[in-house]
Formats: structure tokens, sequence, C-alpha cells
């Protein structure tokens, strides 16, 4: 079984569809004996999102779902056959069910909600089930506990938009935050019960974080009293969850990546698993939109998608070439000069084309892959060319520089052919951040970008020039202090002109046609690649995580944080400030990003060294231009 959080949501879901009942829900997998049950699934759009980011509609087939609706659709009712709901425990979804039961809409009704149904809501709906006489349709009512979207193997969200918004602003009142905190803590509930391990939790004091550690902590000890199999493991075992307000860090929410994720969530929209891309034509300034649906068994992505750009072109084209010399393999031993000559319904003899025909889905979805990837890659390219990209990245790594200041400067009044206002503000904000900039070079600044884009809203600067007074009070900019800048090589002047030639080949494998020189060129860029450097984020990971290893700094800091133990009976001893641990769910309350998850995942997984699992996540993994958007609010509200 696959031990990730998405291996044990999948299987959760899938048990599910199977009526939770042990076995394989695979109707492939069916003997002859067994009495396969075709269902209805009803979700509602909170399940939809759950459901979505980790089965595809071939997977709801496998397991015998032949229609799925929205609960508040109009839906044609099917008398004759067993529906699943997969709902929110709210007072609308149960009113409906109970209308589709008076109404015989369903053969029988098994009920699964997404996380646990309050007392109150459970009776009222079992007085309506036993009035509407029809008691005996219901088979099963579940609390799945599976409210959370996970996006990659061990990647998370609660899917809560503008909680840093609501956490900073002035004028939120107590009542939301409370609403707030409880279903943070319960979105995190369902993940620790779906992982089946309950952790020792340390949280960032002083804010959210805490807030949200105390009232989790009150609902473990709920859950573990009430529950019959809590599981028993000892402390040594047992996981870390570490609980951080996202004002332990804002620039890394701004950053410009060179990791191939990274940059298809920040140049494009990546979200619940779906990459909606934008390409530009020479005959057109509006971008033709597609959508590509990233699957959890998607080769390419899951090889390639935490490593630098470079590196993931470099491999497109071995790939590419791998696939032409099986396909290739495939096709003379048939005497066949093309796979899609193969007749799969043909009535063949011979062993090699019945070879042949047995290869042809895999090599066909190997192809589709392949080809999804080289269009994305040939599109990133174009933004990156379009937009100079590899500037904004360049002079944020370098922050430190004193020539950085100088570089901003030029990068500023430069044209480029599409508009990149956005990301040169971007980049002045993480400058802002990290370095202690002349007031007078602010005001240049600002000057600068407010003539040279009027349009431009400049709420967030003012947002974030407070947070930085704020932060030098309260110490918060401790970390970023510690973080290691990396340094360039003399070969970065000839970037442009490298990805320039980079276009043109990649242009020349999308279209069909092997160009020569592809591995060349994208290793002449690898000069580009920065030393790999700690976030914030992993810095405060490793202190808790690995004590041995860690700064002063970043344990100092550490060692202030909120301990709890959800299963230690009464009062919460005093703990031994530092051990190591092996695993840890790392959950961000404010905001998320795919930089973070793999900063975090690189550390985890460092060569010659144990490797560690850290599960990330947060309240919405979203992106820079997202959360900008959050800090314009909070810069005009203040």
């Amino acid at each position: 079984m696959d031990e990730s959080l998405r291996g044990k949501q999948i299987a959760t879901l899938e048990r599910m569809l199977h009526l939770n009942k042990d076995g394989s829900p695979d109707l492939t997998l069916a003997s002859r004996s067994e009495e396969i049950i075709w269902k209805v699934l009803v979700l509602d759009t909170k399940s939809r999102a759950v459901l979505s980011s980790v089965l595809r509609v071939n997977d709801l087939l496998r397991c015998g779902i032949t229609v799925h609706s929205l609960i508040n659709s109009k839906r044609t009712p099917l008398p004759e056959v067993p529906v699943i709901y997969f709902v929110e425990p709210n007072i609308d979804n149960v009113l409906q069910i109970i209308d589709d039961l008076e109404n015989d809409r369903y053969d029988s009704f098994y009920i699964n909600f997404t996380a646990s149904i309050n007392r109150e809501l459970l009776e009222e709906f079992a007085k309506k089930v036993s009035i509407s006489g029809r008691s005996f349709k219901i088979k099963q009512v579940f609390d799945q506990y599976l409210d959370f979207i996970v996006t990659e193997p061990n990647l998370f969200s609660l899917d809560l938009p503008k909680i840093f918004t609501q956490f900073n602003k002035a004028g939120t009142d107590e009542d939301t935050i409370h609403s707030l905190v409880d279903r943070i803590a319960n979105g995190l509930l369902s993940t620790i019960i779906t992982l089946e391990n309950v952790p020792l939790i340390r949280a960032q004091q002083g804010g959210p974080a805490e807030f949200v550690a105390t009232q989790l902590d009150l609902k473990l000890r709920d859950y573990l009293s009430n529950s019959r199999n809590s599981p028993n493991q000892s402390i040594q075992q047992r996981p870390v969850l570490i609980l951080l307000d996202r004002n332990i860090d804002l620039s890394s929410m701004f950053a410009h990546s060179w990791i191939y994720q990274c940059m298809v969530s920040d140049v494009f929209k990546l979200q619940r698993n779906t990459i909606k891309l934008h390409k530009y034509s020479k005959d057109s300034d509006k971008p033709t939109l597609t959508n590509y649906d990233l699957d959890p068994r998607d080769f390419f992505w899951n090889k390639y998608s935490q490593l630098p750009f470079p590196d993931v072109v470099e491999s497109a084209d071995a790939e590419l070439n791998t696939y032409k010399n099986d396909a290739r393999e495939v096709t003379n031993k048939t005497g066949i000069s093309s796979l899609k000559d193969i007749d799969p319904s043909a009535d063949n003899d011979t062993a090699n084309i019945q070879q042949a025909v047995e290869k042809l889905p895999e090599l066909s979805n190997r192809k589709t892959t392949l080809d999804m990837h080289m269009d994305i890659l040939a599109a990133l390219i174009n933004e990156l060319q379009a937009k100079n990209l590899d500037k904004f990245f360049e002079i944020e790594q370098n922050a430190n520089d004193p020539k950085t200041e100088k570089e901003f400067l030029e990068l500023l009044v430069q044209e480029a052919e599409r508009d990149n206002s956005v990301d040169k503000l971007r980049t002045f904000l993480i400058l802002t951040l990290l370095v202690d900039l002349p007031k007078e070079y602010i005001d240049k600044v600002k000057k600068t970008f407010i003539n040279k884009y009027p349009e431009l809203n400049f709420d967030s600067l003012n947002y974030i020039l407070k947070f930085k007074e704020h932060s030098k009070l309260t110490n918060i900019s401790a970390l970023n202090d510690t973080t290691t800048q990396s340094s360039y090589s003399s070969a970065n002047n000839n970037t442009s002109a490298l990805l320039s030639g980079l276009s043109s080949k990649l242009y020349g494998l999308t279209e069909g046609k092997i160009s020569g020189g592809l591995s060349s060129i994208a290793s002449k860029i690898k000069n580009f690649i920065p030393e790999k450097k700690q976030l914030p984020i992993t810095s405060v990971v490793e202190a808790i995580m690995d004590p041995n290893n860690a700064s002063n700094t970043s344990m100092q800091l550490t060692d202030d944080y909120l301990y709890l133990d959800p299963k230690a009976r009464g009062g919460h001893s005093k703990p031994p400030r530092r051990q190591s641990y092996n695993e840890s769910l790392v959950f961000v309350i404010g905001g998320g990003n795919y930089l973070e998850y793999q900063n975090l995942q690189e550390w985890a997984n460092q060569p010659n060294k144990p490797s560690k699992k850290v599960i990330y996540g947060s309240t919405d993994i979203m992106s820079a231009n997202d959360f900008l958007l959050e800090c314009n609010e909070l810069g005009k509200s203040s």
C-alpha cells in the first residue's frame, strides 16, 4: 500500500466507493463469483474538490460508479440503483438526503460525511428518517474524516482562502476568529485520522498557530477517548506536528522559482491537479487556453516535477528518445511501419503482433503524457523569454549582494515583450523584506513604479513596509537573516540567449521532429542554477526534527514553541526540549506554496543522510499573485 498521505486518502476514498467493505474496489479484479454492484455517487462542491484531486472518471468507473452528480443539481431518479453520498455534514445536505429518501429516488442509501457530523444534526437527521418511514433504505452512515485536499504525495490543503487576511485584519471580530480556528483544527483532525498516527504538537506562540494547537489538542483527546481502537505508539515512533503562522516568512510567498512544479504554478495556474495553460501566438495578443489534468500516475511529473527547469528539459528529450526507441522496437518486430497501423481487434496469430498489441496501451499513454509535458515546457520557455523571468529569479537569489539594488533599478525600467510589472513588484517586495533598503532608494523605486505603471496597485508595498518595521521589533525576521544566499557563476550573462535557443529546439520537438543538441543547450543553462538554499520554514523544521544539525538561531527560536501531547493524561508534562523525529506534519496557517513543499522534500531526502518523511500542508496552497492580492487588501485596510 502507498504510505504517502495521498495514497492513504485514495485508499479511504476507494474503500468508501466499495461501500466501506474490505477488499479491492477495482471491478477489473472481481472474480466471476463476486456480484458486481453499480452505484450512483452524489457529491457537494467541497467533496468534489477532495475527490477530483486524486481520482479521475476512469477511476470512478473502475469502482463501479456509473453516474456522479452534485447534490443541489437536477438529478434523474434511479429507484433501482444504490446511492453513495459523500457530502459535508451540514443542514442543507441532510435535508436534501431526506428529500431523496422520501421520494424513493434511489434503492438503498450509503451516507458518508466529509467530516464528523455534530450530535445535534445527527439527532435531527435520525428523527426525520424515522418520520419518513423509510429507515430500512439507509444502509450506512459514516464519518470519513476526509476534509482536506491532497495534490501531491505529501502535500495537502484545507482549501480555506484568505485566512492570512482574516487573521491579520484589524476589523476581524472574535467570533470569526473562533470559527476559523475551529475549521482549521477540524481539517487537521481529518488529516491526522487518515494518517492513523497521533502526533506530538509543537506550535509557534502568540498567534493563530497557538490557538489552533490548543483546539486541535482538545479535539484529538476527545476523539481518542471515544475511539475503541486508538493507535498506541511510543513517543519515539510518533511524528511531530509543527504548526506555524504565515508571518514566519513572507518573502517565499512572492518568490520566483526555477523548479518545474513551482514554475507551472507561478506562470500558469495549477489548482487541484489541473494546469490552466495559456499560450500566445505571434498573430494575436489574446492567449489560447488549454487545461491539462495531472494524474497521480503521471510518470513524468512524478519523476521530474521537483527538478530545476533545465534538468526537466533535458529529461524530456531523453524520455522522448527512449519512447521512440521502444516504439521502433515494437514496429520492427512486427514489420508494421507505425504503431497507428496496429489493429488490436484483428485476429492476429503471430506472437510479435500479440506482444505489440499488449504494449500498445502503455506506449500510447506514455506518448500522451510526453506530448502534454512538451507543450507545457514550450509554453514555459515562451513566458520566460517574454517576461524576462530569469532576471527576477537571479536578483532574488542574490538579494544581499550590494550590486543587486542597482541591477533592480535597471530591470525596473527595462521593456519586455509582455507586461511583467507584477513580477517586478514581487521582486521588490522580496528585497524590501530581506534587505534594509535606504529610504531614498525605496522612494526612488516607488516613484519609478508609479510613473511607469500607473495602473499597478501598491497597497501591498505599504503593508510589507509596516510588516518589516513590526518584525524588527518582534524579531520575526531572525530566520531570514540566517538563511544562506547563494552565488552565481559568470555564465549568467548569456542566459536569455540560451533560453532563446532552447525555445526553438523545444518547438522542434513538440512538432514531432527530433532536434539534436537540446541536451547540450539545457546543460549550459545549468550554470544558472544556484546552490541549494534552505528556506526559513525548513530551518524551523530542521531545528525541531534534527536538533543535532540545526543552527543555534533556529533552535533558540523553536525552544519557545508550545509543546502538547494529546495522548498524555491530565495536564501537560514539561517536555524534553529537544529530541529527534523521523516524521513530521508541517502546517502553515495563512497560505503555503509549492516552493516550501519542494524545499522541505529536498531537505528530508538529502543524499548521504537518513531520509525523513515530511508532509506539508496549509490552509490554502496559493500562487504568488494570490498572496499579493491578500497583501493589497491588508495594505488598503490599514
